[in-house]
């Protein structure tokens, strides 16, 4: 559809101004009890109320607020960790690039889930520890796409011209590979934002991810899942919310690309 770009980008602009206006937009706090348990809505809450009686509404506000805050910020970290090793080892090849592949090739290897569930099970969960057992996961996928597109990049003849005038590996990755490959990352930026918001709504639903009486998606679906039977579905909107971040981001990726490649 012609105006799918302009409805996904509105999408994300309100999730960006839930996250920085939160307080502001909730009609009531976090944990305040305004009515029965599973009502349904009302002028006062416009999305009913949760198990506890607490404003669905509002805890969706700041749910959203703490999931997005934390997906961005896992994925920044795995970008800046990842990436960056990624694009050092395509460039410098060798057994910089053996060492660094054949280790993340190992990590990798473990299942995701499992990985996080191990780390959270001995680590007291918590904000800090879920964005960093994020980004540790995110960090080896990021590693092995930025060092693919890195290697490929490094043998073109610009690249190889730059490395014979003299230029270090610093001056390689700026000038030169980074952006020729800066379209792909910037797609797979937004990929790994949508994948570090089903983790972390994933751990949250397991108990092992925001601790009471924080919130976030996946905490909001574990209160709730026992609501599903009742005709409650207020377990269902963090999973709709899931969904349309998932479209919103990858219809407006894919019309920037489009549009920057065009223009080139």
């Amino acid at each position: 559809m012609k105006h799918t770009p302009y409805l996904a980008l509105g999408f994300l602009l309100a999730c960006a101004a839930l996250v920085l206006f939160a307080p502001w937009l909730a009609p009531h706090a976090v944990n305040d009890i305004v009515g029965g348990n599973w009502d349904g809505p009302s002028s006062h809450a416009w999305l009913g109320t949760d198990n506890l009686g607490r404003d669905a509404w509002s805890r969706l506000i700041f749910g959203t607020r703490t999931t997005l805050i934390l997906a961005a910020l896992s994925t920044l970290l795995a970008f800046a960790t990842g990436g960056v090793a990624g694009l050092f080892a395509g460039v410098q090849g060798g057994w910089f690039d053996t060492v660094l592949s054949r280790t993340n090739d190992v990590l990798m290897s473990i299942p995701a889930l499992v990985f996080a569930l191990v780390v959270l099970s001995v680590v007291p969960p918590g904000a800090v520890t879920v964005c960093l057992v994020v980004a540790s996961l995110e960090a080896m996928r990021i590693f092995r796409v930025t060092r693919a597109l890195a290697a490929d990049a490094g043998a073109l003849d610009y690249v190889e011209v730059a490395r014979v005038r003299g230029e270090g590996s610093i001056a390689l990755i700026f000038r030169e590979v980074l952006p020729n490959v800066a379209r792909t990352l910037i797609a797979e930026f937004g990929l790994r934002i949508v994948f570090a918001v089903l983790l972390i709504s994933t751990l949250s639903f397991l108990g092992l991810g925001m601790q009471p009486p924080a919130t976030d998606w996946g905490s909001l679906a574990k209160e709730n899942k026992d609501g599903v039977m009742f005709g409650v579905w207020a377990a269902l909107v963090p999973g709709v919310a899931i969904g349309l971040l998932s479209l919103s981001i990858n219809a407006v990726l894919d019309r920037l690309i489009y549009r920057r490649g065009g223009a080139a």
